[in-house]
């Protein structure tokens, strides 16, 4: 049987913990229930691609992925995402169909309340 580890990264370690800070503070359960997605190991984290999101993308919402965004696929929506990571080729991919890549934790600082998000995993 192995072990559960969990994350070993200092700074996501830190990101878990403000997240929950700020899902306690303003009543905001998608801080939470991203933190549960962090805390797991890097292998359970979502991997998704960016011909996904295009599909569940609407100009209202805005798409958090509690893991890495990778650049598989064609996109043509300029989608606004936040992510723990991504790739370089997703980021270029993102910006050049006029689309936006944020960090989650940059996202809570404009964010805090968690309105109109869409956890993609």
């Amino acid at each position: 049987m192995t072990k559960h580890t969990g994350p070993t990264n200092p700074a996501t370690i830190s990101l878990i913990r403000d997240l929950r800070k700020l899902g306690s503070k303003e009543n905001a359960q998608i801080w939470k229930d991203i933190a549960k997605w962090l805390e797991k190991s890097s292998r359970q984290r979502p991997a998704v691609n960016l011909s996904k999101l295009e599909k569940f993308y609407n100009d209202k919402l805005e798409i958090i992925v509690p893991g890495k965004v990778l650049a598989d696929g064609i996109i043509i929506k300029p989608v606004k995402v936040s992510a723990l990571s991504a790739s370089g080729s997703a980021i270029s991919k993102l910006e050049s169909v006029k689309g936006s890549f944020t960090t989650i934790s940059e996202l809570m600082k404009k964010n805090p309340k968690g309105k109109n998000l869409r956890i993609i995993v």
